[in-house]
C-alpha cells in the first residue's frame, strides 16, 4: 500500500488532475478516462467527492428527473471509482451524490482516497448506509426515485438494499459494471477449503459474502433476482478476472438487460477493475440512463487495467 501510494503521489505531481481554483462552475469538467490518474487524484484529495459529486444544492433537470447515486466496489472509495464517471455524467447534466461505505477501521487493503477502506465491512450493514443515503439525496433533491450505478460489490449490495430495506420504489434504475451478482469463484480459489474464511479474516466480511455459493448470494437470489418496477442493466467485460467466471455478473428476470461490451465490440481490452474507467462502458452507462436517447456504443482498444 505504501509504494501504490507513493507512486501515485508521483503521478499526482506530474499531471493537472483539478479544475484550476476559481474556475467558472458553468464550465465542464476535466474528464479523464485513466485508472493511473484516478489512483494519483485519490492519493492527493483522500476523503473528498469526486468532481461533479455531492453539489446539495442540485435539483435535477426536466430531461434528467432522477439524481445519479454512484456507489463504489469493495476496497475501493468514491474519490478512486468514480473519478472518471461522476464528472462525465455531470456535464451531461445529472445531479451525482457518492457515498463511502462499507468501512472498516484497521490496516486493510485498499485503494488509495480513503482514510478507511470501504466496502468491507458486512454487505447488510452497508446496504442499510446506502438506504439512508438515498433518503438524503431525496429528501434534498425534491426527487421521488434515484437510479443507481455501482462497480463490483457496488452493482450487487443495492440489490439488498432493493430487495429487503424498502428499495424497491426508490430505485428506477439499477446499473451494475461487472457485478457479482452470483458470486465469484476467485478464479476458482473459493472451492478450496477455508478460502471464504480466510477471504474474510484478511479482507473484511464482504469479500467473504461474494464468494460463489455463500449465505449471503444465496439468499439474495432465492425467489427472483428483481424487484418489479425497477430497471437493470448490466455492463460486463469477458476479461474480468475477479468476478469470475464473467458471466456471474448477468443477471436474470424481468427488466434486465445484460451487455457484454466484446459483444459488441472486440476491441475493448477493460477488466474488472479499469471498466469503471473506460469510455465505451460510460457510453452504455449514459444509454441505460436514458435510453430514449441512446446511441450506438463506439469501438476502439481500450487496455486493461488502466481504461481509456
Amino acid at each position: 500500500m505504501t509504494v501504490f501510494r507513493t507512486c501515485a503521489l508521483v503521478v499526482a505531481a506530474l499531471l493537472v488532475l483539478s479544475a484550476p481554483a476559481g474556475a467558472d462552475p458553468e464550465e465542464e469538467l476535466p474528464v479523464i478516462h485513466s485508472s493511473a490518474a484516478a489512483l494519483a487524484h485519490a492519493a492527493a484529495h483522500p476523503d473528498t467527492p469526486p468532481a461533479g459529486a455531492n453539489d446539495w444544492s442540485c435539483r435535477p433537470s426536466a430531461e434528467h428527473s432522477r439524481p445519479v447515486v454512484l456507489v463504489h466496489g469493495s476496497m475501493e472509495n468514491m474519490t478512486f471509482n468514480w473519478f472518471s464517471l461522476s464528472p462525465q455524467l455531470a456535464n451531461a447534466g445529472y445531479c451525482v451524490f457518492a457515498l463511502n461505505y462499507g468501512q472498516m477501521d484497521g490496516i486493510h487493503l485498499g485503494a488509495p482516497g480513503a482514510s478507511r477502506t470501504g466496502g468491507i465491512g458486512p454487505i447488510q450493514n452497508s446496504a442499510a448506509e446506502l438506504s439512508a443515503f438515498v433518503d438524503e439525496v431525496l429528501a434534498a433533491t425534491g426527487a421521488s426515485e434515484v437510479d443507481v450505478i455501482g462497480h463490483s460489490q457496488g452493482g450487487t449490495m443495492p440489490r439488498y438494499y432493493i430487495k429487503y430495506l424498502g428499495g424497491e420504489g426508490k430505485v428506477a434504475n439499477l446499473i451494475g459494471l461487472s457485478p457479482g451478482n452470483h458470486g465469484s469463484t476467485a478464479l476458482g480459489l473459493s472451492k478450496l477449503p477455508g478460502a471464504a474464511e480466510l477471504l474474510g479474516l484478511g479482507l473484511g466480511p464482504a469479500l467473504a459474502q461474494q464468494v460463489d455459493g455463500s449465505p449471503f448470494i444465496t439468499d439474495l437470489n432465492e425467489g427472483g433476482e428483481t424487484a418489479p418496477g425497477v430497471r437493470y442493466t448490466v455492463i460486463q467485460t469477458q476479461w474480468d478476472e475477479i468476478a469470475t467466471p464473467y458471466t456471474t455478473a448477468f443477471l436474470n428476470g424481468p427488466g434486465v438487460t445484460n451487455i457484454l461490451m466484446q459483444a459488441q465490440c472486440p476491441l475493448v481490452g477493460s477488466d474488472h477493475l479499469s471498466i469503471a474507467f473506460d469510455s465505451i462502458a460510460a457510453h452504455h452507462v449514459l444509454n441505460a440512463l436514458d435510453p430514449d436517447h441512446a446511441t450506438p456504443a463506439p469501438c476502439y482498444p481500450t487496455p486493461p487495467f488502466h481504461g481509456g
